[in-house]
């Protein structure tokens, strides 16, 4: 029989790519996650829940009691209450609903996907009019958020490598002569740099922190919330969840009322904005944490991949075609391999003098170009980094951003 030789490499997840088990690893997680959170928060909420219910059922039975009136009727009058309360009818004196700063709410919370749920169509003409609305409201939206992502990006960009430029000036690793601006440093002043995607997430984290604090101080000042509530409207609102429980501007008079709606109208835009970016960027560091679990766990089921002595490396040593491995490793890993002792021969193994020199040829040639930079008096092209700092591949907001750092690397 002719036997079918297998392909070098073994992996637990062969039958499907590297994709395919990114998207697998993220569903079980999100279940997990799910899990989780469900758990927490019913242990959290539940007895709060079940004290107000006591509480409810205790009031109107004293209620029907004082008054003489049945537990029906007392709850027939509560479902109209209900009824009206859908409808926008408060007990107090709140703004209209339906006038036309009232309407532009509401019409910002569909197109934003927010959907607080305090103004919502009553009419057949008016829910059938938001299907359409809101389905190229909508579409717009996320464009312009995307837009907005690949400004905000471009801008970080410029100025996290006009920072890095400065560092290396001042250090020295720049020659005096290399202006910004000139064709030096245009050809070989940070060619192919981009900044972290880890600096990138700390910058607009604290940016959505202050603006959060701010518009926090402005709804305690102005609605009478406390400054908790206050945050906790921010992030329901900027994160576009929009459970309804706390809307601002609501009420029918407020001091300074144009100068609040403004101020309200851009927090939220802005804080739309804001975290809409920090979301893509958070989703590009959890794709780099699942390709680093992928590496982890892809061949636990292959004895040949794990021997016992695997970890028993020493330092210095080389293992055989390992220079055929490094060349496969992916760009999101940034060529680093997942402990010292990987890709090295162990200690009681022999090397061949072809292996040796092929495995040295990159160390001797950087070697080689660092004594002809220290002749001639300054390092050239000390710039040039090429590595992938978590901007790789992605879809929709994430290749604009990928598409818009390049850009920016090349414009210097």
């Amino acid at each position: 029989m002719m036997s079918i030789r297998r392909p070098k490499g073994c992996c637990c997840v062969s039958h499907f790519n590297e994709d395919n088990g990114r998207f697998i690893l993220l569903a079980v997680l999100i279940v997990a996650y799910l899990t989780a959170g469900a758990t927490i928060f019913s242990a959290i909420e539940s007895p709060s829940e079940a004290e107000a219910q006591h509480r409810w059922n205790w009031t109107l039975q004293n209620f029907s009691q004082i008054f003489n009136i049945s537990l029906p009727e007392l709850r027939a009058f509560l479902r109209n209450y209900e009824a009206a309360m859908a409808a926008g009818i408060r007990a107090d004196a709140l703004r209209p609903r339906w006038d036309f700063t009232g309407a532009f709410y509401f019409v910002g919370t569909v197109v934003s996907t927010i959907g607080f749920g305090m103004s919502t169509p009553a009419t057949v003409a008016g829910k059938a009019f938001l299907i359409i609305y809101g389905l190229f409201g909508c579409a717009g939206t996320i464009l312009f958020f995307n837009l907005f992502l690949e400004r905000i990006i471009s801008l970080l960009a410029l100025v996290m490598k006009a920072c890095h430029e400065r560092q290396l000036r001042r250090s020295g690793l720049l020659p005096p002569t290399c202006r910004r601006g000139s064709a030096i440093s245009d050809a070989d002043s940070l060619i192919g740099w981009k900044p972290s995607v880890y600096h990138v997430m700390l910058i607009l984290g604290i940016f959505a922190i202050i603006l959060s604090c701010c518009a926090s101080a402005m709804y305690t000042a102005v609605e009478g919330w406390n400054y908790i509530d206050s945050l906790y409207y921010c992030f329901v609102t900027f994160s576009t969840i929009g459970f309804g429980d706390l809307v601002s501007s609501q009420n029918a008079v407020y001091r300074n009322q144009g100068l609040y709606r403004f101020g309200n109208f851009m927090f939220i835009l802005m804080g739309v904005c804001c975290i809409y970016s920090l979301f893509n960027v958070i989703s590009i560091v959890i794709k780099q944490v699942l390709n680093w679990m992928l590496r982890k766990f892809r061949c636990r089921c292959c004895p040949d991949c794990h021997k016992p002595t695997a970890r028993l490396g020493r330092r210095n040593a080389i293992t055989p075609g390992s220079r055929f491995r490094r060349h496969n490793i992916s760009m999101e890993t940034d060529g680093q391999y997942d402990s010292d002792t990987d890709g090295r021969r162990l200690s009681g193994e022999m090397i061949s003098m072809r292996d040796l020199t092929a495995s040295n040829k990159v160390s001797l040639a950087l070697l080689q170009k660092q004594l002809s930079e220290t002749a001639n008096g300054y390092p050239r092209n000390v710039c040039i980094n090429t590595r992938q700092n978590g901007f790789s591949g992605g879809v929709g907001a994430l290749a604009i951003m990928n598409n818009r750092l390049a850009e920016t690397s090349d414009s210097r």
